[in-house]
């Protein structure tokens, strides 16, 4: 390979790269904010994930979609961001003591449905980082739009799984928002 065809392969992929990040930046910090609250770790986690999606660019195949390919990366990187994080801080706030079991009237709204939409997104992405790592990465996929199919290939599990986790996890997050 001469240095002419190495510079345009080097070009190549620049152009591609930043037509990725352009067109798929939103979902990535969308599926960042799922999983991290701080904005200062948010932009490390950014910049890590395009960091990856660059060095893994030449081993992308044609028969994987651009949306699931880039989503797959950032959830890896995701996956171990939360399982260093795990190791190394405690929870803040222990789930299990929350009682569930608290009566409500319901002719009155909950404190989760009084909260303006601004307050309720904030809620949400605070709940969402407080479930299992296999039930985030199901939902926050679901919630930028992705199919079943398509979680299914970012997570390398089968649909019927995704269903299963997509379902705990809305059970789950039922429960927390309840009691928010």
């Amino acid at each position: 390979m001469d240095r002419h065809s190495v510079k345009s392969q080097v070009v190549d992929h620049q152009t591609v790269f930043t037509q990725w990040m352009t067109e798929h930046e939103k979902l990535l910090r969308h599926i960042i904010t799922g999983f991290e609250a701080k904005i200062s770790i948010q932009d490390e986690l950014f910049q890590e994930i395009a960091l990856n999606i660059w060095r893994a660019l030449p081993n992308f195949r044609q028969d994987a979609a651009v949306k699931t390919f880039v989503a797959r990366i950032a959830h890896n990187v995701l996956a171990t961001h939360v399982a260093k994080a795990v190791k190394t801080i405690k929870a803040d706030q222990d789930l299990s003591t929350i009682s569930m079991e608290v009566e409500k009237d319901e002719r009155q709204p909950t404190p989760y449905q009084s909260l303006n939409q601004s307050q309720r997104q904030q809620k949400l992405a605070q709940a969402i980082r407080q479930l299992k790592l296999e039930q985030q990465q199901v939902i926050t996929l679901a919630l930028e739009g992705m199919s079943y199919q398509e979680i299914a290939e970012v997570l390398a599990i089968t649909t019927n799984l995704v269903g299963v986790r997509l379902q705990r996890a809305k059970q789950v997050l039922a429960r927390m928002l309840e009691a928010v």
